[in-house]
């Protein structure tokens, strides 16, 4: 049977799961080292923090993927991040108090199944808005990155051009390999800046204080199921995926209990890079993508364990590579969404707003659009459908 799986192991899924982690480590990385920073932790610390999320999201990814046979994909919380680094006045091992209780607290909420009963109330028009709004950014993004390297860009996007005629399935292998191509000539690869070592992981003993739990722990928690769980499984089931949410956030919250000590602060769902993985350039048969997420679980691992040698390699790329290949990777993820969000009429008000509200990118009581855009796709379903058939 291991082997009939391995028989459905393909290039385009490894690439894929290459490129999620890609996107995932260069777009957010500097977030995490400035909350590591805020906390007061030395370079030893900080590499420690890469270790533990490296290994977290790897570990999840890919038994969780193997496990399910579907695209599943663990990420760091990155609004979490953000709002770490803007604490201040509190030391490390505070810090890491509030990280366990943000552990405990996701474990919960996966163990008594209260998060999934929420999410199954929430019509696909307004999660595949969501979806479509989430990643629209990254399409905004790529375009937008033309002003600062636009031979690169736009070669990118040719490659991309070509690739969907005439290889799909490798599209954004070309599109990648086109990149990395062009930006040597140009001499924007950085690989001398790289310091090639091995993280060791640092354990810092947690102390549990009124102020560390409150102010950052209980924040902590509402930004990474708001910002990070909903979206993460809002994507899945627009994908077409119903991933089983509880068993899901039960392993997530215990991989960061157990490795909150070590710099692991949230591990949650991810959206944006799972899309990727839940995408026809990963594999065009769906069932076979969850090879794909599976890759992006090894390539975390092998991240965890280089820790600040694999991320300075990722920091090599230029920043305008990383955007056109994430918003050309997208594409088709992109459109879908917005294509399946409003095919029904009835909830095309209600989609239109889910979509707008998330792209806008607000944020308000230091939560982030995706959520926001959720409350406004509901409230026009109220408004226009309470007591009638929906």
């Amino acid at each position: 049977m291991e082997s009939n799986r391995l028989q459905q192991l393909s290039l385009s899924a490894v690439v894929a799961g290459f490129v999620a982690v890609l996107v995932g480590f260069t777009s957010s990385v500097a977030i995490v080292f400035q909350a590591a920073q805020a906390l007061g932790a030395d370079a030893q610390q900080s590499a420690s923090w890469i270790w533990a999320l490296g290994l977290g999201m790897g570990l999840t990814s890919l038994s969780l993927s193997l496990w399910t046979r579907l695209p599943i994909k663990v990420a760091w919380s990155t609004p979490g991040a953000a709002l770490i680094a803007a604490s201040s006045g509190l030391t490390l091992a505070e810090a890491t108090g509030a990280f366990l209780l943000c552990g405990a607290l996701i474990l919960v909420s996966g163990l008594t199944g209260w998060f999934e009963k929420l999410m199954d109330r929430i019509p696909l028009a307004v999660a595949s808005a969501l979806l479509a709004g989430v990643l629209a950014r990254f399409g905004l993004d790529a375009v937008g990155s033309v002003r600062t390297a636009p031979l690169l860009v736009l070669l990118m996007a040719l490659a991309y051009l070509l690739g969907r005629r005439w290889w799909p399935r490798y599209a954004v292998v070309v599109v990648l390999l086109v990149g990395i191509a062009v930006a040597g000539v140009q001499g924007r690869l950085h690989l001398e800046l790289v310091d090639w070592a091995w993280a060791r992981p640092v354990w810092t003993a947690p102390v549990f204080s009124t102020a560390a739990l409150v102010g950052v722990g209980l924040p902590l928690f509402l930004v990474t199921m708001a910002s990070q769980n909903l979206p993460g499984v809002a994507a899945q089931r627009a994908s077409g995926y119903q991933t089983p949410v509880s068993p899901t956030l039960t392993v997530t919250g215990l991989a960061t209990l157990v490795l909150a000590p070590f710099g692991a602060f949230a591990l949650n769902l991810a959206a944006i890079t799972a899309a990727i993985c839940m995408g026809r350039e990963a594999h065009e048969d769906p069932a076979r993508r969850y090879w794909a997420s599976a890759a992006a679980g090894v390539f975390y691992i092998l991240l965890g364990l280089a820790g600040g040698a694999v991320v300075g390699l990722l920091a090599a790329f230029p920043k305008e590579l990383v955007a056109a290949v994430a918003g050309l990777a997208l594409l088709g993820t992109i459109a879908g969404g917005l294509s399946q969000a409003l095919q029904d009429e009835r909830h095309r008000d209600a989609a239109i707003l889910t979509f707008l509200v998330t792209l806008s990118g607000v944020s308000l009581a230091g939560v982030g659009s995706a959520f926001w855009g959720v409350v406004a796709g509901t409230v026009s379903l109220l408004v226009q459908h309470f007591r009638r058939r929906v």
